[in-house]
């Protein structure tokens, strides 16, 4: 029995195999969720435990002017999070050809008879 479902996993992962296109949204979006859970990781803590669970608040550490828990804590996640995203878009995202839509076709067809 166990082999008889085996077999039959087998053929249906040869049949069907998994477009390009949403290979690569997949794979982003992993990639994605990652560093937002890193992010929060860090920021949820560090305000936390240094801004929130404060003995005398009157007290708190600045860093040009702002709170440091908030500098540290919210600016330099956020920052990182703008030069991820840059590296991201920018160098990583792959752009897949998505083939033309039923409404385009008359321009495709003129192109290609412009370059003939």
């Amino acid at each position: 029995m166990a082999a008889d479902q085996n077999e039959g996993h087998q053929q249906n992962s040869q049949q069907y195999e998994l477009d390009p296109t949403f290979l690569n949204s997949r794979r982003e979006a992993i990639i994605v969720f990652i560093c937002w859970f890193v992010a929060m990781c860090w920021a949820i803590p560090y305000c936390y435990f240094n801004g929130y669970n404060v003995a005398d608040p009157s007290q708190i550490p600045t860093t040009f002017g702002i709170p440091s828990w908030i500098v540290w804590g919210i600016g330099a996640p956020w920052v990182a999070a703008d030069v991820f995203t840059y590296w991201l878009c920018f160098w990583f995202m792959k752009d897949d050809d998505l083939g033309v839509a039923g409404d385009e076709e008359h321009l495709s067809d003129a192109v290609e008879a412009k370059s003939e």
